[in-house]
């Protein structure tokens, strides 16, 4: 494949996959989303981790 369509496919991939996160939002609901965006934010994996440590 060219570069050209690698970037093309990558780019409109990216794009179809943040639209089909947040329509999943929409049809879960708005608390079960918002678990789940903090859960999948990169600031808070290490927070956790810590946490779990500081317990045991």
């Amino acid at each position: 494949m060219e570069a050209k369509t690698k970037i093309t496919l990558s780019t409109i991939s990216l794009v179809i996959g943040e639209v089909l996160f947040w329509l999943g939002g929409i049809m879960v609901g708005k608390e079960l989303f918002s678990k789940y965006k903090t859960y999948l934010n990169p600031k808070n994996w290490f927070k956790k981790a810590a946490k779990n440590q500081e317990s045991e």
